[in-house]
């Protein structure tokens, strides 16, 4: 973990949880095709650190609810529970077999702020300050489905909304949000050139 390290201060009892991600998702995706084969030894820079991006455009203070929609294996909802212990996360997907291989990594790291569940984000009734997401869907899909899940006090420095991870060329994406949406490089705070391109969107809801 220790490109994590370069960009975060870490307890030991992160550092742990973080170094046990390094060898559970192997694991996990030897049985279930979670992450390419390809990619899976690029864990670390490609999943760990993208999802920490948003650690690095806010720091949720104690006690602040976290929605992650399409978690798949627990992208970026377990990353963000590992720094922000004080808070909690409730990771969704509409994927089953995905979803309990979130739960089951949350439990064996030793977790507790982690709620799993299998089911659609349009079914998903409670309120969250926050909703992220990684690439799930274009992001006007995303907010209609997402904005009823959003409650209205703050507790943050940000307006409660949601914030989601994207790449490529988002022009078109954001355009009917550019008065209010907020994006920043990525690469701007972790070099390299996997990151060229990749942004974190925040948007007031």
């Amino acid at each position: 973990m220790q490109l994590i390290k370069q960009y975060f201060s870490l307890t030991e009892r992160q550092e742990q949880q973080f170094a046990a991600l390094d060898v559970l998702y192997p694991e996990w995706n030897e049985k279930i095709n979670l992450i390419s084969r390809k990619d899976i030894d690029n864990l670390e820079e490609h999943h760990l650190l993208h999802s920490l991006a948003i650690a690095k455009c806010i720091t949720f203070r104690s006690g602040t609810h976290i929605l992650d929609v399409g978690t798949g294996g627990g992208f970026p909802g377990i990353p963000l529970a590992i720094l922000f212990p004080e808070c909690q996360f409730t990771l969704i997907d509409s994927i089953g077999k995905k979803v309990r291989v979130a739960e089951d990594i949350a439990v064996r790291i030793g977790l507790t702020n982690v709620v799993c569940k299998h089911e659609r984000v349009e079914d998903e009734k409670e309120q969250f300050d926050f909703i992220v997401s990684r690439a799930v869907m274009p992001l006007s899909d995303l907010v209609k489905l997402v904005r009823k899940n959003v409650h209205h006090q703050m507790k943050n420095a940000l307006p409660n909304g949601l914030i989601v991870l994207k790449g490529g060329n988002l022009d078109s994406e954001i355009h009917s949000f550019r008065n209010i949406a907020e994006t920043t490089d990525i690469s701007t705070f972790f070099p390299g050139e996997w990151f060229n391109e990749k942004r974190v969107i925040y948007l007031p809801l």
